[in-house]
C-alpha cells in the first residue's frame, strides 16, 4: 500500500501533511442501519494510493461509461489527470460493501501554487479572482455511483468539505459545473445555453467576479428559450449560497457545457450554516 506524498507547502497556516486531512472519528460516518448499526455510508479522506485509485475508477465509471466522456488512457478504467497528485480525495463507502459510492478532490491553495493553477483555470480566466487565492479551494470531479444518487451521499461529501475549510481557515470554493450536452437523446448545446440564460437572471456573482471562458460556448448561435431544469448538483450548489461567475465554456472532452461557480463560507445561509457546522 503506497503513502501519498506529503505536500511541499503547508496547506493554510495549519501545517498538516497530506492524508492527515480526514475527519475526526466522530464525524467520519454519516448513518447507521437501525437493524444491524452498521453504518450505512462513511466518509473520510483518501490515505494511500490505492484510495486514490478507487475515486479514480468511479470517475471513470461516471464520467466514461455513463456520460461518455474521452479521457486519457492513462491507466485503464481510470480517469487520472495531472492535478490529482496534488489535491486531497475525498471518498464515501458504502457502509455494507465498502465500495467508494462518492467524490470530490480538493485541491488546496499551496497546491494550487505547487501544480501551477487550477483546473478552473484551464477553462476559464480567473484573473479577477487573484485576491482570493491565498484561501480559495477548488473543487473539482464530483460524482456519485448511479444507484446511490440520493440526499444522503451528497450531504456527507459537503458536511466533510465544510469542516475542512473550517479547520483549515479557508473561505472560498470555485468549480466548474458541468451541464450535459445530451439533451433528448440529441447531441446539442441548446439545454446549456438556455440553463445559462435563466441562471444568469438570477445567480449571477457581480461584475467584479466576473471570469471569461477560454473556450465558449456559442450562445449566440444556439437556442437559450428552452425550458429545461438544472442539474442537481447546480440547484444544490445555488441553495448553499453559490454564485454564476461568467458564461460557460465549452468542454469537448467531457461534452459539457463548464459554468464557473464560486461559493464563500460566509454565504452559506443559516439553515445550511446550522446543519453542516453547528453553528
Amino acid at each position: 500500500m503506497k503513502e501519498l506524498p506529503n505536500p511541499a507547502n503547508p496547506i493554510s497556516q495549519i501545517a498538516l501533511p497530506r492524508g492527515s486531512l480526514h475527519s475526526s472519528p466522530q464525524n467520519s460516518i454519516e448513518a447507521y442501519d437501525a437493524k444491524t448499526s452498521k453504518p450505512i455510508i462513511e466518509v473520510g479522506w483518501a490515505k494511500h494510493q490505492d484510495e486514490v485509485r478507487e475515486a479514480q475508477r468511479l470517475r471513470y465509471e461516471v464520467f466514461a461509461n455513463e456520460m461518455g466522456a474521452r479521457l486519457p488512457e492513462t491507466l485503464a478504467g481510470h480517469d487520472i489527470d495531472l492535478f490529482d497528485d496534488y489535491c486531497e480525495h475525498l471518498l464515501v463507502r458504502d457502509g455494507h460493501s465498502g465500495h467508494v459510492i462518492g467524490t470530490y478532490r480538493v485541491l488546496t491553495p499551496a497546491q494550487a501554487q505547487r501544480v501551477g493553477g487550477t483546473y478552473t483555470d484551464t477553462e476559464f480566466d480567473l484573473t479577477r479572482l487573484r485576491f482570493m487565492r491565498e484561501r480559495m479551494v477548488e473543487l473539482g470531479r464530483s460524482c456519485v455511483h448511479a444507484e446511490h444518487r440520493h440526499g444522503g451521499v451528497i450531504l456527507a461529501l459537503w458536511g466533510a468539505l465544510f469542516e475542512f475549510m473550517a479547520r483549515n481557515q479557508l473561505n472560498t470554493m470555485i468549480g466548474c459545473a458541468s451541464i450535459p450536452m445530451l439533451h433528448n437523446g440529441i447531441v446539442s448545446g441548446h439545454a446549456a445555453a438556455s440553463m445559462w440564460h435563466q441562471l444568469s437572471k438570477t445567480n449571477l456573482a457581480s461584475i467584479e467576479f466576473h471570469v471569461r471562458p477560454r473556450l465558449p460556448l456559442p450562445i449566440e448561435n444556439l437556442d437559450t428559450n428552452l425550458s429545461v431544469e438544472p442539474p442537481a448538483l447546480i440547484k444544490g450548489y445555488l441553495r448553499l449560497g453559490a454564485k454564476i461567475l461568467g458564461a460557460p465554456a465549452w468542454d469537448p472532452d467531457f461534452n459539457t457545457a463548464d459554468l464557473p461557480m464560486l461559493l464563500q463560507v460566509k454565504d452559506l445561509p443559516l439553515r445550511y450554516r446550522k446543519y453542516f457546522t453547528g453553528a
